[in-house]
């Protein structure tokens, strides 16, 4: 008999940005909504959030910033998942991001993106219906 593996979801915070509390927020509710959640903490770099969803066999990444810097940071996250050969992982983000710049954010292939009181039964939601299906056997 084989058992089926849970949705892996990393979130991160990517650059300076020091506050956390809606990331753990979000982690939490997703954890506890049955997915298997990896929480990377705060002051990550594009390498590194790239290096925990490539050991970790992530299946979605929800990257978290209120610096202003998404612009910067995201693209150099999606950037370094493409070096190791990860474009297959489904991708969202959350915080303070201006509605003009969604459009730039969606060519980046960023699916889905949650500002300030979004709440965390509609993120679970979205997750559900945009996460890849999975089985027993993971990426290889």
């Amino acid at each position: 008999m084989t058992q089926e593996r849970k949705v892996k979801i990393v979130i991160a915070k990517p650059g300076l940005d020091g506050h956390d509390r809606g990331a753990k927020v979000v982690a939490r509710a997703l954890r506890d909504a049955g997915f298997e959640v990896v929480y990377t903490g705060i002051r990550q770099t594009p390498e590194m959030i790239a290096e925990t969803a490539l050991q970790e066999d992530a299946d979605v990444i929800g990257l978290s910033i209120l610096s202003g810097a998404h612009l910067e940071l995201f693209p150099r996250v999606v950037e370094e998942l493409k070096k190791r050969g990860i474009d297959d992982v489904v991708l969202f983000g959350g915080g303070i991001i201006p509605h003009e710049d969604l459009p730039q954010l969606e060519k980046m292939g960023f699916k889905g993106i949650f500002g300030p009181g979004s709440s965390t039964l509609d993120i679970i939601d979205w997750v559900r219906k945009n996460a890849p299906a999975r089985g027993a056997a993971s990426r290889s």
